[in-house]
């Protein structure tokens, strides 16, 4: 009599599906800014308030999502993302009923919460549903459903979020004031149906994760020591890393957050047209990894993410001077180089750290906090120069100096 394997296809099925639903959470952010400064009358540092929130749970969370798991299982830590994620969406309908900013904030954060404590759940658990051998083949697979989240979320976005109609402050102030709160309530509105059907489609998942049976694993213990913190930071180059990765993040952050703004007032664009331009840059991003990762076959890593750097500071630079079509040509670029620089920076940071894995690989996760930060940074500039979106992306800029260094210097293992 021979054993039979388990099947874990319907499991890695299910589980692959929270990877595009936190993937089209994340980048719905793009378009929920400026939307949200526009129905809201937000100031541009406000509307980043939407980042501080998201990033900000990530960062305070990390720790809670890991002690979840490691009491509870896989299982139930997948049900608990899921049902603080679907709460933290449907905050969204009475936030919009009430054009209430501290409502979407308050719904965002739990939204943070709830991917925060997914993702922790979620990667472990795609390498453990099959043979060992092939777990890395499957995290990438569940990683590009992710991926084509980047690219389906600011379309979704456009087509029943983004109106096509603003209006500048004369014009409202102009308007009489029924029809003024009509509009403003009609934009706010906008945002309830796809949240309402994010929160819906959340919530069967978490009845589908309670029904089914999924297998359950259990962490072997093996004897090597852990690490520390402590331990991890004597290493240079991951502390480095860790810089390197705040910047980073904020950076991304930036760029993606005041696309659509950008692609308006210096490319040109209506939008709508810059919603979808949105999606584009989301497919060049996916494009870039994917190019990325043959040509590091044959340039090595640090390198490669120097040359990309260069490329995302004199694009930066386009972006900020240029108008008409090079500015939305210059955004695609900063997709494309920017992609490979997370992965990049977390794999040479944690190289050669041994026993320090653990703790080094926590502390880079946790330096995303960036994308809480530098946005806030770029909204109050745009807001001291009038609204100067362009001038604005000076703040990406100088981030990718401190991704250059790395690649240049910051990357060489030295411990203190």
């Amino acid at each position: 009599m021979t054993n039979k394997k388990p099947s874990y296809l319907i499991p890695f099925i299910f589980v692959t599906s929270l990877f595009f639903m936190w993937g089209i959470s994340n980048n719905l952010n793009g378009i929920l800014i400026p939307h949200l400064r526009k129905a809201l009358l937000l100031t541009n540092t406000q509307s980043t308030f939407v980042d501080t929130a998201v990033y900000l749970a990530y960062f305070l969370s990390a720790i809670p999502a890991g002690l979840i798991l490691k009491k509870y299982g896989y299982k139930k830590g997948i049900i608990t993302g899921l049902l603080i994620f679907s709460l933290g969406a449907f905050l969204f309908i009475p936030a919009a009923n009430a054009r209430d900013y501290n409502i979407f904030l308050i719904g965002l954060f739990i939204i943070g919460c709830g991917l925060t404590i997914l993702e922790t759940a979620a990667n472990p658990y795609a390498t453990k549903l099959g043979d060992p051998k092939d777990a890395t083949a499957r995290l990438n697979l569940a990683q590009s459903f992710n991926g084509l989240a980047v690219f389906i979320a600011p379309v979704i976005g456009t087509l029943f979020i983004l109106s096509g109609k603003e209006y500048s402050p004369a014009e409202l102030a102009a308007m009489p004031e029924p029809d003024k709160l009509a509009y403003l309530a009609g934009e706010a509105a906008s945002v309830k149906m796809p949240y309402a059907v994010l929160g819906g489609f959340l919530l069967l998942l978490a009845v589908i994760f309670i029904i089914i049976k999924f297998p359950e694993f259990k962490e072997e213990e093996n004897g090597e020591a852990e690490g520390s913190i402590a331990g991890a930071l004597k290493h240079k180059h991951l502390t480095w890393a860790v810089i390197a990765q705040l910047f980073y993040v904020g950076a991304q952050v930036c760029v993606t957050s005041f696309f659509v703004r950008m692609a308006i007032s210096g490319g040109g664009v209506d939008e709508k047209t810059a919603g979808y331009y949105l999606g584009i840059y989301g497919i060049l991003f996916m494009s870039g990894r994917f190019i990325g990762t043959v040509v590091m076959k044959y340039i090595h890593p640090a390198k490669l993410l120097s040359i990309y750097a260069i490329a995302c500071i004199i694009l930066s630079v386009v972006a900020m001077y240029a108008d008409g079509k090079n500015v939305v040509l210059a955004l695609g670029g900063l997709g494309f180089f920017m992609s490979i620089m997370f992965p990049t920076i977390f794999s040479l940071g944690i190289k050669d750290l041994k026993e320090n894995t653990k703790p080094g690989s926590s502390l880079i996760v946790m330096s995303i906090i960036g994308g809480a930060i530098f946005p806030v940074i770029m909204g109050r500039i745009i807001d001291n120069y009038n609204d100067n979106i362009q001038i604005g992306y000076s703040v990406p800029m100088l981030c990718f100096f401190v991704v250059l260094y790395f690649g240049l210097k910051g990357y060489q293992p030295k411990t203190n």
